[in-house]
């Protein structure tokens, strides 16, 4: 059973931000950015391929509420959310879950990643990529 899979039950502590019928939201224990919060599905799945479109739809809407909630009533004025989903992607617990990274300005953090230009024939990739 995967480590989230225990917070969901009670084997491990958490600190719970929110909860419902199909999701989970906690404090991430990294402790890099105040308020850095986990919003998960209740059921197992390995990443965002995986979930079914009712559970992702559901952690998405949680994630706009906790969203919502920390920059109505908390004094944020800001989110960053991010997802890894796979291997490659630096994905490192394999339950999908989405990170609420709450901002304010002047916070110091620099959560945008920033990738040198590949100077990439966009048109192919369009081609390659496209679902029409």
């Amino acid at each position: 059973m995967c480590i989230f899979c225990k917070i969901i039950n009670g084997e491990l502590p958490s600190y719970k931000i929110y909860e419902d019928e199909k999701t989970y939201a906690f404090l991430d224990i990294s402790d890099d950015a105040i308020g850095h919060t986990l919003v998960i599905p209740k059921v197992h799945a390995e990443n965002i391929m995986e979930a079914s479109e009712e559970d992702l739809n559901a952690v998405m809407s949680t994630v706009r509420k906790i969203a919502k909630h920390y920059v109505d009533n908390c004094g944020f004025t800001g989110v960053n959310l991010m997802n890894a989903s796979g291997v490659s992607a630096q994905q490192s617990v394999f339950h999908l879950h989405i990170h609420i990274i709450p901002r304010v300005e002047g916070d110091g953090l620099d959560t945008w990643p920033k990738m040198d230009k590949k100077n990439a024939d966009l048109q192919a990739i369009y081609e390659k990529m496209k679902m029409m």
